[in-house]
């Protein structure tokens, strides 16, 4: 059984999202502060955490909280559930280390799926890698079973909704993909802005492996495409 641990401060929420993810199968933990969540972890750690970032008096606990995680183990899957939703607090998230940013408006069905993405690429990454799930466009690769990219065969660390963000872009280069076309296929449900912030950041983790990369265009007033090589 998947064990799950939940740090947020409001009670009732935190209760919601335990009673929600117990009846899928999990063996879920709740936390309401930083330091009761780092204790428990210096101990066992979960398989999956999921962290607001404000916590208590901490306006950025669930930022020093991800840290501690990232500190422990480079793998563990991390999910910021917040109500905030501005660009910087995600870009902020992504850049240290967690797998995935989603707005508290999210449904139960939709965080579900998401946890399960995350749980498949941990599941196929110990597995041998499968020919018949890569996908090929240049210097691109996507291999769709273990949910990775590499471009020029370095790995690009996206993340999960990254991962399907580029996926969506790549199966058909030329053609332009709208945020809401976008947020379809990566499952996720939020505004314009955090569609962009999620564009920019995976253009400059491209680009910290090639300085030279240009394949993901803005076509402006409609969305995004990606250029082939």
């Amino acid at each position: 059984m998947k064990k799950i641990a939940i740090i947020e401060d409001e009670t009732a929420i935190r209760e919601n999202y335990m009673e929600m993810l117990s009846a899928q199968g999990y063996q879920v933990c709740g936390y309401s502060d930083r330091q009761s969540a780092e204790h428990a972890f210096n101990d066992a750690l979960p398989d999956l955490a999921i962290v607001d970032i404000g916590l208590g008096h901490e306006i950025d606990g669930g930022f020093l909280l991800c840290q501690t995680l990232r500190t422990l183990s480079k793998t563990l899957p991390i999910i910021f559930l917040t109500a905030r939703d501005s660009e910087i607090d995600t870009v902020c998230g992504l850049r240290m280390g967690a797998d995935d940013y989603l707005t508290k408006d999210i449904s139960m069905a939709h965080l579900a799926a998401r946890i399960g993405a995350l749980f498949r690429r941990m599941e196929a990454l110990e597995q041998p890698a499968d020919e018949t799930a890569l996908i090929n466009r240049g210097p691109l690769t996507l291999d769709t079973k273990r949910m990775q990219v590499f471009w020029q065969q370095q790995l690009v660390d996206l993340t999960v909704t990254e991962f399907w963000m580029v996926h969506s872009l790549a199966q058909r280069p030329g053609h332009v993909k709208s945020r809401n076309e976008l947020m379809s296929d990566a499952k996720i449900y939020v505004d314009d802005s955090t569609i962009t912030s999620h564009v920019k950041r995976i253009r400059k983790k491209f680009i910290a492996l090639d300085t030279k990369f240009d394949c993901i265009d803005t076509v402006y007033g409609m969305g995004y495409r990606w250029e082939q090589v």
